[in-house]
C-alpha cells in the first residue's frame, strides 16, 4: 500500500463556550492514499467539518482549538509550520470546496476577477494569461458560455454554475488533495449529480485525492472508495465503500443505511434511529451512541470501544460488531 498523502493521527479540536468545552473531534485517525476518494459520513455536528477545517487551519480561534493530534500532509506537519508556510499547503496542495458557493465568492467582483487574482498572486501570471487559464478552467468543469461568466457577478449565477466555478478555483492550483465540504447540499437533486459527476471525472483525470464530506449515505456509497462514519465527534467505523455498505460493523452505520429509501418497498414511514445525538458539553459515558443502541450493554456504558478490524481494511468501533453485522 502506498504512503498516504494525507495522514490524521489522534486529531482533536474542542469549542471552549461560556458553557463549557465541547470536544468536536475527539481522537479521529485515517489515512487518504493517492487518488483515493474517501467519504466522511455523519449527521450535522458530528465533526466531519470540523476535522477538514483543522487540516487547512482555517477554524475561527477562538472559540476552536486543536488540542491533539497530527496532519501530515505529503509528509509535512501543518500544526508545526508557521502561518506563512500554510499559504504553500492551502490550495497549492490541498484545497477545500465549501458547501454554499455563493457564500464563499466575493458579492462585490466579477467571478472572472477573482480566479484571475487567483492565479495572479498565486501562480505569478500575467494578466492576460491569467485570463486565458481562467477561461480553460471554466471550460474545463462544463461551464457554458465561459466569456459571458467571466464578467458575470456570483448573484447572477445559478447555485449550479456558482458551484461549477467553486470547483474551477478549487482546482487552479493543481492541488494534491480536495476536501469536498458537502458539496451539493445546497443544489437541487439534478444538479447534484452533475457536480457529483464532474467531481468524480477530475479525480479521474488529474489523481487527485478527495475527502468527500457528506450526510448522505447513497452518494457516499456511489462516489467513494472508502467511507469513514463519524459520530460524536469520534470515527466509529472505516472501511472500503461497498462492504461498509454490505456488511455495516457499527449500529449507527446500520442506522442509517436502515433509512434510505427503496422506491422497490413501499412504507408507510422510514425506520428512524431512535433517540437524538448526544450533548457533547455533557457526552455520555463509555461508547457515545449507546444511549441509542439496541446493542448496548453494560461494557458500552462503562467503557469506550477501540476501533478494531471486522474484515481486512474494515475497522469498527464497537463491542458488539459482530451482532451487528448479522
Amino acid at each position: 500500500m502506498s504512503d498516504p498523502v494525507l495522514d490524521i493521527e489522534d486529531l482533536q479540536v474542542e469549542f471552549r463556550t461560556e458553557d463549557g468545552v465541547v470536544k468536536a473531534v475527539d481522537g479521529v485517525t485515517y489515512g487518504l492514499r493517492k487518488g483515493e476518494v474517501l467519504a466522511v459520513l455523519g449527521e450535522s455536528g458530528s465533526g466531519k467539518t470540523v476535522h477538514a477545517r483543522a487540516v487547512l487551519r482555517i477554524l475561527d480561534s477562538p472559540p476552536a482549538f486543536i488540542t491533539g493530534g497530527r496532519a501530515v500532509v505529503d509528509g509535512i506537519e501543518v500544526f508545526d509550520l508557521p502561518e506563512e508556510e500554510m499559504l504553500d499547503i492551502r490550495g497549492r496542495r490541498v484545497s477545500m470546496l465549501f458547501q454554499d458557493p455563493h457564500t464563499a465568492l466575493d458579492p462585490v467582483y466579477p467571478v472572472g476577477k477573482q480566479i484571475v487574482e487567483l492565479l495572479r498572486l498565486r501562480r505569478g501570471m500575467s494578466k492576460r494569461d491569467a485570463r486565458a487559464e481562467a477561461l480553460r478552467l471554466l471550460e474545463r468543469v462544463g461551464i457554458p458560455s465561459p466569456e459571458q461568466r467571466l464578467k458575470a457577478y456570483p448573484h447572477q449565477l445559478s447555485g449550479g454554475i456558482a458551484q461549477r466555478v467553486m470547483v474551477a478555483m478549487a482546482i487552479a492550483l493543481d492541488p494534491d488533495i480536495l476536501l469536498a465540504d458537502e458539496p451539493t447540499s445546497s443544489l437541487d437533486v439534478t444538479v447534484q449529480a452533475q457536480v457529483l459527476e464532474l467531481l468524480r471525472s477530475l479525480v479521474a483525470e488529474s489523481d487527485m485525492s478527495m475527502v468527500l464530506i457528506t450526510h448522505n449515505l447513497a452518494v457516499a456509497v456511489s462516489m467513494a472508495d472508502r467511507i469513514a462514519v463519524m459520530y460524536a465527534g469520534q470515527l466509529v467505523e472505516i472501511g472500503p465503500a461497498k462492504g461498509v455498505y454490505a456488511k455495516p460493523g457499527h449500529p449507527y452505520t446500520a442506522g442509517l443505511l436502515r433509512s434510505i429509501p427503496d422506491i422497490n418497498v413501499r412504507e408507510e414511514r422510514l425506520p428512524a434511529i431512535k433517540g437524538t445525538p448526544p450533548n457533547l458539553l455533557h457526552p455520555p459515558s463509555g461508547c457515545p451512541f449507546h444511549p441509542r443502541c439496541p446493542y448496548a450493554t453494560d461494557i458500552c456504558i462503562e467503557q469506550m470501544p477501540p476501533l478494531e478490524p471486522v474484515e481486512p481494511e474494515h475497522a469498527s468501533a464497537c463491542w458488539h460488531a459482530d451482532e451487528v453485522e448479522r
